[in-house]
């Protein structure tokens, strides 16, 4: 989301999430960061910024199968979130996968892998959408761009991109050998090695408009579209991954280095991942691997708002059933956010009943808000523990730890609306 990395958004209550997990000692980056990645050198993918991060200063680090940067020179991650709050910071985002879907019926193909309703989308606008299994469960989380009725473009995880290539292929395959295709085969394109970076933070639109003569004023949340900046032709779409207004913007190969020096040239700072987990969590934002996965439903992760309202009775998608059965007798357990006492609660923190006895759910992601200077996180916890206040207790280092459930988003998204 891709990240991150990263729009007619339903994008009112999350926006796209990326996929990656992590755990640096003796930092505030708080994930578990190479679980079921090498850490070497040399299998790691690389981006086409890779030179330029280490020209920068950055520290790279394994992350979702590629060399990343987590922070750069002196600047830590606290200062960098800080940042992107109060000024612009450039993230790059090119382990994402990028790819179009073109073909007479990409529309139905994409809402049987979806349970979103795309033909009512515009063009030019995009929605965060889930790919589903069999049963219902979230095979990666995505946005995906409606670019005309015959022509998609979609960004899905980095960490999931052996599981969701691989399911492409399988469903295309199915699809165009069968009756579905009768008027016209779906193709898939991917666009490897393409540039992909976010431009984050109250000063971004500012900033990009002194590069272009394209009114960004009319570039509104949740659109997009092919602007020249900087005399390079790229595609811009608004929004991403921080709650702050912002732009992700898409590049050819060759352009990426020139773009990304034009992108962040003073007040914008290079920020890398420690800053992005942060700001994303601080949003409310889902990471896929830590608060998304394979046994969990939309439903089950507060995100029944991405499955079409014309959808949700009749929608002939993938897992269907299984969404269905929990739209209509409520999920087993729901994602929800905290605000934690004390020390705070990381991934897989047990969360119990304030009696301290019943186990009730489990914490997937967590942190010391740069900006509230509390101590937040997110988890799933048994349905009728969800509500708004509900004093729950969390197992903080072996000691129970008081903990409120809160609403997400943590902070006030400042998305540029019009």
């Amino acid at each position: 989301m891709t990240s991150a990395g990263t729009i007619r958004i339903q994008f009112s209550k999350s926006v796209l999430g990326s996929g990656c997990r992590g755990r640096v000692p003796g930092s505030c980056f708080p994930w578990p960061l190479t679980r079921g990645l090498s850490t070497s050198n040399e299998s790691l993918r690389k981006t086409r910024l890779y030179d330029f991060h280490v020209q920068n200063g950055a520290k790279m680090v394994p992350f979702a199968g590629y060399a990343m940067p987590l922070s750069y020179g002196s600047v830590g991650q606290v200062a960098s979130h800080n940042h992107v709050r109060m000024s612009a910071g450039l993230f790059d985002v090119g382990h994402m996968v990028q790819s179009h879907f073109r073909g007479a019926t990409a529309t139905a193909f994409l809402e049987w892998l979806t349970p979103s309703s795309l033909k009512s989308l515009s063009p030019y606008s995009s929605t965060l959408s889930v790919l589903l299994n069999e049963n219902g469960g979230i095979i990666d989380d995505t946005v995906i761009t409606k670019h005309s009725d015959n022509a998609f473009y979609v960004v899905t995880n980095a960490g999931r991109r052996d599981r969701d290539l691989a399911w492409f292929r399988q469903k295309l395959d199915e699809w165009n050998s069968g009756e579905c295709a009768k008027d016209g085969k779906v193709e898939h394109e991917i666009l490897e090695d393409w540039g992909l970076v976010a431009l984050q933070g109250p000063k971004a639109a500012e900033y990009l408009q002194n590069l272009t003569s394209s009114d960004l004023t009319k570039l509104t949340f949740g659109k997009s579209a092919y602007v020249t900046i900087g005399g390079f032709l790229l595609h811009v779409a608004r929004g991403g991954y921080t709650g702050e207004d912002g732009f992700e913007i898409s590049i050819p190969p060759s352009q990426t280095v020139e773009v990304a020096q034009l992108l962040s040239q003073s007040p914008v700072q290079l920020a890398g991942l420690g800053a992005r987990d942060s700001l994303r969590l601080e949003a409310g934002m889902c990471l896929y691997g830590n608060d998304l996965d394979e046994d969990t439903s939309p439903v089950e992760a507060g995100l029944s708002w991405v499955i079409g309202k014309d959808r949700k009775e009749s929608g002939d998608f993938i897992g269907a059933e299984g969404v269905r059965k929990h739209l209509k007798g409520g999920p087993p357990r729901r994602r929800v956010g905290f605000v934690v006492e004390g020390a705070p609660a990381r991934q897989g923190a047990q969360i119990f009943a304030h009696s301290g006895k019943e186990v009730i759910g489990k914490v997937t992601s967590g942190i010391p808000s740069p900006t509230l200077n509390k101590n937040i996180a997110m988890g799933y916890v048994l349905s009728g523990w969800h509500k708004k206040g509900t004093e729950v207790e969390v197992d903080v280092r072996n000691k129970l730890r008081k903990a409120f459930v809160t609403p997400m988003p943590f902070i006030k998204p400042n998305y540029w609306r019009g």
